[in-house]
């Protein structure tokens, strides 16, 4: 059987690792085929620290989502971020073919002339993505897709995203040696952005923020484009080493404390009651005022959100956000996150949960914490990152399983009608 509209996101997180597999139903959704997910202390900030560590945790995770699918799993979408990845806005401008009429390959010139237009590109960084931004055929502006416009001269600007080659080199070492292929790298806030957006919010302007355990990602969409991105180094860990510090507790038993009893929002935090803390060593048991924990959560958790209104406000983009602002990542799980928001940013804010899931096992990604990975899923769709483009799944059969039929096949096999349809802008992210 031909696999063809099978993706694989891959999320290396600085506290977990993400695998989730998926195919397109006829309409365009997204059907969970299997997840994986393991625990990760090889990264910080989502930085490689240690390539064992992060290798042996691809592949726990890679091995759950392979036993929970029956699909042997080779190529994937990975996930990128850190402090490292920054972006520079590039303008570019080519005469259209002789046609008259735009076409792939006058958008693919004009994308790898808005690459030759970066001045300050030294060896040490490599371009992860040329995402156009928008385009201008003559005198026709706010083009998204020129594909098929009549004109003589395109121009435009695109958004390039970068990171240093060392780091980007070290993510590619550990999935390698996970035994995995890399279809293509893509920027997390890229990849959550996609997950969690409705249309309309795109258009009409929206902040994601994607809290994690070692960084929180900004990306901010005006005009259906994406038009500025950080990467914080202030995130849900250390929310937890805050609690480890107050109530002196090993820090495993602050994540608990955080996840059982945590609140962002003192305004909600509603009655005082003692929380009790395991001790440490054998040492006994001591308790903690519920109005303490939140005291210290709130502060760390307010600190990030400044640090993100401070992001937002450089970008300049500010009163663009008329649909405010979606948060996701872990750390949108914490009760009393979207009220404290609201507080700081003066917008509308929602939780942001994966968009565009339909079957399979739904239930178990519909979470904050899995947007990044499905975006990735989803991206691979849109650039065509599939089996038939190199995506390299192949079925996990027992061996007294004819080749060429799953395990548990699914009620269709072929590729939708629709599939050809997909977004051609995308498609050339990862391919320049």
């Amino acid at each position: 059987m031909l696999m063809s509209n099978i993706a694989v996101g891959l999320d290396i997180g600085t506290t977990k690792v993400c695998v989730v597999v998926a195919e397109k139903d006829e309409i365009g959704k997204l059907n969970v085929l299997g997840k994986g997910r393991s625990n990760s202390d090889g990264l910080q900030r989502a930085t490689v620290v240690n390539i064992n560590k992060t290798v042996a945790a691809i592949k726990a995770a890679v091995a759950d989502a392979e036993r929970e699918s029956s699909i042997r799993i080779r190529g994937v979408n990975v996930g990128i971020s850190g402090a490292h990845v920054h972006c520079i806005h590039s303008n570019s401008e080519i005469s259209i073919n002789q046609t008259g009429i735009v076409n792939d390959s006058d958008v693919k010139r004009f994308l790898e002339k808005a690459k030759t237009n970066i001045r300050y590109l030294d060896i040490d960084h490599e371009i992860i993505h040329v995402i156009p931004q928008e385009f201008i055929v003559d005198d026709q502006d706010g083009l998204l897709d020129p594909i098929g416009m009549a004109g003589t001269t395109m121009r435009g600007s695109a958004y390039i995203v970068v990171g240093l080659r060392t780091k980007i080199r070290n993510i590619k070492q550990c999935v390698e040696k996970a035994g995995l292929d890399i279809s293509a790298v893509t920027f997390e806030p890229v990849a959550s952005g996609i997950s969690v957006m409705k249309e309309r919010e795109k258009k009409s302007g929206v902040v994601v923020i994607d809290i994690g355990g070692g960084t929180t990602e900004v990306a901010i969409y005006i005009d259906g484009a994406i038009r500025h991105s950080e990467v914080i180094k202030v995130a849900a860990n250390d929310v937890t080493h805050d609690i480890a510090h107050g109530v002196r507790a090993l820090y495993e038993v602050a994540e608990e404390l955080k996840i059982k009893h945590g609140c962002a929002y003192s305004k909600l935090s509603g009655e005082d009651e003692e929380i009790l803390i395991e001790g440490i060593e054998g040492r006994a048991q001591k308790s903690v005022p519920k109005s303490s924990l939140t005291m210290i959560i709130e502060a760390r958790m307010m600190e990030i959100l400044e640090l993100v209104r401070e992001s937002v406000d450089r970008s300049g983009y500010y009163e663009y956000l008329n649909a405010g602002a979606i948060i996701t990542g872990g750390g949108a799980l914490l009760p009393g996150t979207e009220e404290l928001a609201h507080d700081i940013f003066g917008l509308d804010i929602r939780i942001g949960y994966p968009e565009g899931v339909s079957g399979g096992i739904k239930g178990s990604v519909n979470n904050p914490m899995y947007a990044t990975v499905m975006g990735l899923v989803a991206h691979a769709f849109q650039s065509n990152l599939t089996v038939d483009q190199g995506n390299m799944l192949q079925p996990e059969l027992p061996p007294d399983i004819a080749p060429g039929i799953r395990e548990d096949p699914p009620a269709q096999d072929t590729t939708p009608a629709g599939k050809k349809m997909v977004n051609r802008i995308k498609t050339f992210w990862d391919n320049l």
